[in-house]
């Protein structure tokens, strides 16, 4: 139950994060953008570094929104 409670609180903030980060990359504006994704990556390195998420499942994430901000940054995805 401890437990529990605790990953609670961090997979919350790992989903506000996310979704502040995609929303950022929709609006468009790469410059804004930039330190909102920065600040989901980090909360999710923490995430995998707690034991909440697992390591694949982040990677994939953060794969997942750097092409999204890459794309309207007008590079390439690698």
């Amino acid at each position: 139950l401890k437990r529990y409670r605790r990953n609670g609180s961090v997979r919350t903030a790992t989903r506000t994060a996310i979704t502040k980060a995609l929303r950022s990359v929709e609006s468009g504006d790469a410059t804004v953008a930039e330190p909102i994704v920065r600040d989901a990556i980090s909360i999710l390195d923490r995430a995998v570094r707690k034991g909440v998420l697992h390591k694949n499942n982040v990677a994939r994430r953060k794969s997942r929104i750097s092409a999204k901000l890459n794309r309207i940054r007008g590079a390439a995805p690698a």
